[in-house]
């Protein structure tokens, strides 16, 4: 298995234009073949962090993520909406 992490901050009150095409992005990465979890999170107290969690039979089948049409349009449309991004990959190490 092959995990990722994703941590954005958003810019100011820019929250409810963001999930809505970060939350369609996650559905569609949990059609592809390899993607075995893809969830989007928020922290109450912190309305403008977004974390995702990723999880991927292994590294080639993030890359195929990467390839697809949903992941490659989602950058340009976010782009002005996130302030910073932080991206952490793990693989397993033993079951």
């Amino acid at each position: 298995m092959y995990a990722v992490t994703v941590t954005f901050t958003l810019n100011e009150g820019r929250q409810e234009d963001f999930l809505p095409l970060m939350i369609a992005n996650a559905r569609a990465s949990q059609q592809e073949p390899a993607c075995r979890q893809f969830d989007v999170c928020t922290d109450p107290d912190q309305p403008d962090t977004v974390f995702l969690y990723e999880l991927y039979d292994d590294l080639a089948g993030f890359h195929a993520h990467m390839e697809t049409p949903h992941f490659k349009s989602l950058g340009p449309k976010v782009s002005d909406m996130v302030a910073d991004k932080h991206l952490v990959c793990f693989a397993m190490v033993d079951r």
